[in-house]
């Protein structure tokens, strides 16, 4: 997958030029409609620094949300040109189209240590599927293009894929540049012990991760809903415990394919899954939840086994959390594993956060700056683990 950069452009393929660039601003928005997180804006930064030093006028697109294909106001990407503006230091003007002639007409009228961000690129119909036309018409927008938009790359969109098509040259940002270089060394292994940390809800999304690590891994730790999943497939009770049913046969087979590789916890917090607290919790045996409970967060000693390990690593990724650590009393087991993530990485071992929720909890513990990388897609760096490629890759200038 090695691509070519905005680094190895020639500076005649930026002085002057409109540059396309797809970037990731599916940014959280609070109920006044202002950004709430700007950690995908910032990514941008140094990808649209370098394009405007160069000489080049970037123009912006970017999807938020899924309006599918229909134009849904509190979708629109309108709030984030002021935010960009001010941590960007230049004026950004926005259009609120993103295929018509006036988006156009505003690309060739755009200044030197200007910016230009579009409409929601999926209010278009044609965006999601690739339509050929849509993609022309973004292709109007630029001479060159640059894809930024990493969290979007396993996706086959116009904006994505399509408009690659028809401008040349079509190269890497850095912020994409960044997670394929620390995404496709975990593909290797790394060094070793190498540890994979997996969690969340379910196991079907994490196939091709489960089947690409067992072979490369030291150590696989489960932990989140979808370790009930594997739990049931060992006959464990699992009570009112989130449990994948039509996985368990799944589970099954992992657990005889990894044999020690896999480790599962040995106790678990558990509570009324419908209580508003954990004024209720109990810590229980793994195999013995209650027939009224559910299984919440990994516990003490399952927390204690997983530090240890994960403190021994050489190499680590990350993804997804350990219980529900978005309400308060059951994120232990995730601040657990994120502390003794930042505790490896500080002893010299590579760590890498795969986006999404873990991505989120490594926030909420403080630790962000404390691991190697922490991706800024979720879909996109579990796939390209999983199978080395990326449809938003694929269509970028071979180095």
């Amino acid at each position: 997958m090695l691509r070519k950069s905005v680094a190895d452009l020639a500076p005649s393929d930026l002085d002057g030029r409109r540059v396309l660039i797809r970037v990731d601003y599916n940014v959280p928005l609070a109920a006044d409609g202002s950004v709430s997180d700007l950690t995908r804006v910032r990514a941008t930064l140094p990808t649209l620094r370098y394009v405007m030093k160069n000489g080049g006028r970037p123009v912006l697109l970017s999807h938020l949300g899924r309006p599918k294909g229909e134009v849904v106001p509190s979708m629109s990407l309108a709030p984030v040109a002021p935010v960009l503006a001010e941590e960007l230091g230049a004026p950004v003007r926005f259009v609120p189209s993103t295929d018509t002639d006036d988006a156009v007409r505003a690309s060739t009228e755009l200044q030197p240590g200007q910016v230009l961000l579009l409409e929601n690129t999926r209010f278009l119909p044609g965006e999601t599927t690739n339509d050929p036309a849509v993609a022309e018409r973004f292709a109007r927008l630029g001479d060159v293009f640059i894809n930024d938009a990493f969290g979007s790359t396993h996706r086959a969109h116009a904006s994505v894929v399509g408009v690659a098509d028809h401008v040349r040259p079509a190269v890497a940002g850095f912020l994409v540049q960044r997670e394929l270089e620390a995404l496709g060394g975990l593909r290797s292994g790394g060094k070793r012990p190498f540890v994979v940390i997996l969690g969340g809800a379910k196991i079907g999304d994490k196939i091709g991760l489960l089947e690409t690590f067992l072979g490369t891994a030291d150590r696989i730790l489960i932990g989140g809903a979808m370790a009930n999943t594997f739990l049931s497939a060992m006959g464990a009770s699992t009570g009112q415990s989130l449990v994948e049913r039509d996985a368990v046969a799944l589970a099954g087979r992992f657990l005889a394919m990894g044999g020690d590789t896999l480790v599962l916890p040995t106790d678990l917090v558990v509570a009324d899954p419908g209580a508003p607290d954990s004024a209720g919790a109990v810590v229980v045996a793994a195999d013995s939840v209650p027939q009224d409970l559910a299984a919440l967060d990994i516990g003490p000693e399952s927390r204690e086994a997983f530090s240890a390990i994960v403190r021994g690593a050489k190499t680590v990724f990350w993804n997804g959390p350990m219980g529900l650590f978005e309400k308060p009393g059951f994120d232990a087991g995730t601040a657990s594993v994120a502390r003794a993530t930042a505790e490896c990485t500080a002893a010299g071992a590579f760590t890498v956060i795969g986006g999404g929720d873990s991505a989120a909890a490594i926030r909420q513990a403080g630790l962000s700056d404390a691991v190697s990388h922490v991706s800024t897609g979720g879909g996109a760096s579990l796939e390209f683990l999983a199978q080395g490629s990326l449809p938003g890759i694929e269509a970028l200038d071979p180095a």
